[in-house]
């Protein structure tokens, strides 16, 4: 078997693995004035707009690693629901250049407010949107309907009595 043969069948098992798992939080606030907003930021590579996401943690369920990920990223904090609202696939480019397919499991992060300081602070940029400008940012087309779908769910309507936090 010539080297390219191997490399192409070792490409083709890669592909044919199951999805990798990340966890995400898909923060949102209610404002009196703006209704819901999603908060999106940039990645730090590509600059594409995304939400806070990251790998499993030993010991940590997914909620409360998607509820890390958000004040790492986003210096969020709030509770990410326990039951995920659904998921969406991308391709993750590793640092040896291969593309893998990842399974983001999304759990919706009711922002309860902001830190000044965060681990990614200058490193990415933060947007709060309204949701059909969320999904019309994001390039993956499941976050896309997710997002919008998120927007349509009468649990997140607007609500008089909540106010809105953050920058």
């Amino acid at each position: 078997m010539s080297l390219l043969d191997r490399i192409t069948e070792n490409i083709l098992l890669m592909m044919r693995r199951p999805p990798r798992q990340q966890y995400a939080a898909l923060c949102y606030r209610i404002d009196s004035i703006h209704g819901l907003q999603i908060l999106l930021l940039t990645s730090r590579e590509t600059r594409r707009w995304v939400i806070p996401k990251g790998w499993p943690m030993k010991g940590k369920k997914a909620h409360v690693v998607a509820e890390r990920e958000a004040l790492e990223e986003a210096g969020v904090r709030g509770t990410a629901e326990k039951e995920a609202f659904g998921h969406f696939g991308y391709l993750k480019k590793l640092k040896n250049g291969l593309k893998v397919p990842v399974r983001v499991q999304v759990h919706p992060l009711r922002v309860d407010g902001m830190v000044d300081n965060f681990k990614e602070k200058g490193v990415r940029d933060l947007d709060w949107v309204d949701c059909q400008t969320a999904a019309s940012r994001v390039q993956e087309p499941e976050l896309r309907n997710l997002i919008l779908a998120f927007g349509n769910h009468p649990d997140h309507r607007m609500s008089s009595s909540l106010k809105a936090v953050g920058r």
